[in-house]
């Protein structure tokens, strides 16, 4: 399976409550539930007006296909073809 970069541009993401946050993340894991182990959600990270998620699927239209079933935005879908940290400059 690939990895994947998500980019949902959801206004006013950063001022989203914990219970939104845990609505959000319920629906999402239900439909993961539905599509099989094919894909899998790995984390996200909330900005301003923002989400970036990470998933693991075998094509990216498999992600889109989550999108549209969780009612979520997927503006942006890029495969990450390698990881980079400070432990890479040694």
């Amino acid at each position: 399976m690939a990895t994947y970069l998500i980019e949902r541009e959801i206004p006013g993401a950063g001022n989203l409550t914990n219970d939104q946050l845990k609505s959000i993340s319920q629906t999402s894991c239900g439909v993961l539930n539905n599509m099989g182990p094919e894909i899998k959600w790995l984390q996200s990270y909330v900005t301003n007006d923002k989400i970036y998620c990470v998933y693991k699927a075998p094509n990216p239209e498999m992600i889109l296909e989550h999108a549209r079933m969780g009612g979520f935005p997927a503006n942006l879908v890029s495969e990450v073809f390698t990881i980079i940290d400070p432990t890479t400059a040694d």
